[in-house]
């Protein structure tokens, strides 16, 4: 049975983190909201989780899923970062963008792009997110809710749960999420490369 939490979107209540990020804790998949349209995270390191997390998005392991981190020092853990993507970093954390990084050995190989050993990387600026981010003490395993044969993301949490009851553990609402993705950026060779434009504005990287 999915659970369905309310939870405000400014002052997210503790108690309600605590169970969101018990269900998580426990193997479970929740439906959340960021900074851009609603995405599914599990935790990082649990296999069967991130497995179920990619059958139910419809993608294979080539696809980037994005690690959800609380800051800019959290990526350090689980990203290379040199003095010059710390700069662009600074600049557009907490944000609608993720960065593809080179991953350090703190990423199980199965989640890093198998040929490439990158990973996607982003500081969502969401109240929510963040507070469970904070309780959980980890980072999150995550991707854009966009389900197989849709041409939109989902961004109304009463729609993720007409299309996901029974399939997840929980939905947060914490209102309603934008139909825009994050802007991607890749940022492993000498100059950034735009992927995706989405919410975040790539001119912060100079695009």
């Amino acid at each position: 049975m999915t659970q369905y939490f309310e939870i405000h979107h400014e002052n997210p209540q503790p108690r309600l983190v605590r169970q969101a990020a018990q269900i998580i804790q426990s193997g479970g998949i929740v439906a959340v909201p960021t900074d851009s349209a609603y995405a599914l995270v599990c935790r990082l390191d649990d296999k069967a989780a991130v497995e179920k997390l990619r059958r139910l998005r419809g993608v294979d392991e080539k696809h980037h899923l994005t690690l959800l981190v609380r800051d800019l020092s959290e990526i350090s853990t689980y990203a290379r970062v040199d003095n010059r993507q710390y700069r662009l970093l600074k600049a557009v954390t907490p944000g609608p963008y993720t960065v593809i990084l080179d991953a350090t050995h703190e990423v199980p190989r199965r989640l890093s792009h198998p040929s490439r050993k990158t990973i996607g990387i982003r500081v969502p600026e969401n109240a929510i997110l963040l507070a469970l981010l904070e309780e959980l003490g980890e980072a999150l395993i995550g991707t854009t809710l966009q389900l197989p044969g849709d041409d939109h993301m989902l961004s109304d949490p009463e729609e993720v749960m007409q299309r996901l009851g029974k399939q997840i553990d929980l939905v947060i609402d914490g209102g309603a999420g934008t139909l825009e993705p994050t802007t991607i950026v890749d940022l492993t060779g000498t100059e950034p490369v735009l992927l995706r434009e989405g919410r975040g504005d790539p001119g912060a990287f100079g695009l």
